[in-house]
């Protein structure tokens, strides 16, 4: 239970926290999204354009829940959430961080979610998707960190403060 996995919609920073949270823990950081397309040898968006939504999901699920890892902050991309196995194997090897952020916050970060490999279902709108995945996001959260006004050392800080009382 020494891991520590952030999860939360695309363009809430989950990277870029994640990075500075692991250096400040002494930590590794392991970006998921990242380990897929090297598994799988393309990108994300083209993953999904050859496999589908759920296609990749099953690919996402497979390698989230092979994640092999100690003294690590793990960031797996916004829709891991969709993956039961994945979260399970989550649960049990750390605390997961949600990383919340209101939908306005989010539409203005993320200009184009198709080109970000953003998993949406054909017609959905982002806020249809941000409301969808909410609800998955608040089950899974061991810790909830809600990052509207704060800067990235602000939210990095509540990160921090955040973990060291759920020790």
């Amino acid at each position: 239970m020494d891991n520590v996995i952030f999860i939360g919609m695309p363009a809430v920073g989950k990277s870029t926290v994640g990075v500075v949270v692991a250096k400040r823990l002494g930590y590794r950081f392991l970006d998921v999204d990242i380990l897929i397309q090297e598994t799988e040898g393309k990108l994300l968006r083209e993953i999904i354009r050859e496999n589908g939504i759920g296609g990749f999901l099953e690919i996402e699920d497979r390698i989230n829940a092979g994640v092999c890892a100690e003294h690590s902050v793990i960031s797996p991309g916004g829709s891991v959430v969709y993956c039961k196995n994945a979260m399970e194997h989550y649960k049990e090897i750390g605390s997961i961080v949600y990383l919340q952020a209101s939908y306005e916050t989010i539409s203005r970060r993320l200009n184009n979610a198709k080109n970000r490999g953003v998993v949406l279902k054909d017609g959905q709108s982002l806020k249809a998707l941000y409301e969808e995945r909410v609800k998955l996001f608040e089950k899974y959260a061991d810790i909830t960190i809600c990052e509207d006004g704060l800067g990235l050392e602000e939210t990095i800080q509540a990160v921090l403060d955040a973990l060291e009382k759920d020790k």
